[in-house]
């Protein structure tokens, strides 16, 4: 089984220089071989990984600054590059900029990795060119490495092995006959049709507070300036707090409902088309653009996808099979009798039955996760035929009036 295996850096000056300096060649060559890739695009031709190789290694004989990174690193810099136009398209991949994307660069040959552990605390490998770099023992290997990427996060340096282990999936999970529904949401992040709420504040007011005064900072500086490029460290550095929490938050909230459930069912949303702004364009404004931004930051602030992938990952450890649902109607279907009508759900956290002899009641959200595990038997890709015409997650509106959803009603929840 692969793993990864996350530690921080010590870095002396020396080697931090060395680090920013091969993550700023990297970029440089994402970024050439983009423009490369999109001019052929322009010309009806197309523009693979082999021969963009073999054109890096003629311009390292011309351009010497080339030089002081790895080969191999430069090499897979052009690999992702890769796999990121055939999988998104080479109009959509993005360039990766100076000031927003922090550097990064992956070793890709494990043989030439050497890592030895110093003590209770600290470890260190060796690196080609980099030498020996110190970083915090904060958990065991436990396997051999394959491969290591060196990134910056804020104002800090770490290292991620990739590793291979002898563990392997379970056949079985230890309770095969549990399942488990999600409902998420804005109001709590994930709840279960066993009638846990799982959630928890991500950022302080006092975060909220200073990050929005950086922001008024930032906009008064000039760009390019020293100024600028210390208010955007400290800004990184409260993001970077906010997201450590959402991924500890989403990486206990997997191992906990994963180790107690056979299988996880989820709805398949579509998280990047759900938070799309609905500013439109000159030529067909949006409307309601303020309430959907609002509605956006929530949906991004609970780390709706960011909980999809850890349960994904903890579920090679269980055994447990993670299947997602065609969300259309979850929220509105009463899971007592099957009742379907916008008028079920009364606000955002009352749902009860209209139907005549049933009148189940619950909490809208429970109701929603009982829906979403009933629908395992039955799952649908989220473009199948239920929801078809319409973006994921959204209530009906009213068919005879136009009426949309009650303002208390987020059509995500």
């Amino acid at each position: 089984m692969l793993s990864g295996r996350k530690y921080r850096l010590a870095l002396d000056a020396e080697q931090e220089s060395m680090c920013e300096e091969f993550g700023n060649i990297c970029r440089a060559v994402w970024n050439t071989g983009l423009d490369q890739r999109r001019q052929y695009r322009r010309r009806g031709a197309w523009m693979n990984y082999v021969p963009q190789a073999a054109e890096l290694a003629d311009a390292k004989r011309e351009h010497e600054w080339l030089k002081a990174a790895p080969s191999h690193v430069l090499q897979q810099a052009l690999k992702d590059l890769d796999k990121a136009c055939r999988d998104h398209g080479t109009f959509k991949v993005r360039w990766r900029s100076k000031a927003r994307w922090s550097p990064s660069f992956r070793f890709p040959a494990g043989n030439l990795i050497t890592v030895e552990r110093l003590g209770r605390k600290w470890g260190r490998a060796r690196l080609p060119k980099l030498g020996w770099v110190t970083f915090r023992w904060s958990r065991p290997l436990g396997g051999e490495v394959k491969s290591a990427t060196v990134s910056r996060k804020g104002r800090h340096w770490c290292i991620s092995f990739l590793v291979s282990s002898e563990e392997m999936t379970p056949e079985q999970h230890a309770l095969p006959d549990t399942a488990v529904g999600i409902d998420r949401g804005v109001k709590a992040a994930a709840v279960t049709s066993d009638g846990d709420f799982f959630d928890r504040e991500f950022v302080t007011p006092g975060e909220t507070k200073r990050y929005r005064r950086l922001q008024q900072q930032l906009a008064r500086t000039r760009k390019t300036s020293r100024n600028r490029a210390k208010v955007r460290a400290r800004m990184n550095q409260i993001a970077g707090r906010v997201s450590h929490r959402r991924g500890d938050f989403c990486a206990q909230t997997a191992a906990h409902l994963t180790a107690k459930n056979a299988l996880v069912v989820l709805e398949d949303l579509k998280t990047r088309n759900m938070s799309k702004s609905a500013a439109g364009t000159a030529a067909e404004p949006g409307t309601g653009v303020v309430q959907k931004r609002g509605l956006n930051r929530s949906i991004l602030d609970k780390g709706w996808h960011r909980l999809e992938l850890a349960l994904t990952s903890a579920a090679r450890y269980t055994g447990t099979v993670l299947v997602k649902v065609n969300p259309a109607y979850t929220s509105q279907r009463c899971s007592a009798c099957g009742l379907v009508t916008e008028g079920n759900r009364e606000s955002q956290s009352v749902f009860v039955c209209k139907a005549a002899g049933c009148g189940h009641r619950a909490h809208a959200d429970v109701n929603a996760a009982v829906n979403i595990r009933n629908a395992a038997g039955h799952a649908v890709s989220a473009c199948g035929d239920l929801g078809i015409s319409r973006s994921v997650k959204q209530e009906p509106v009213g068919r005879a009036t136009g009426q949309t959803p009650e303002k208390g009603n987020p059509p995500h929840s």
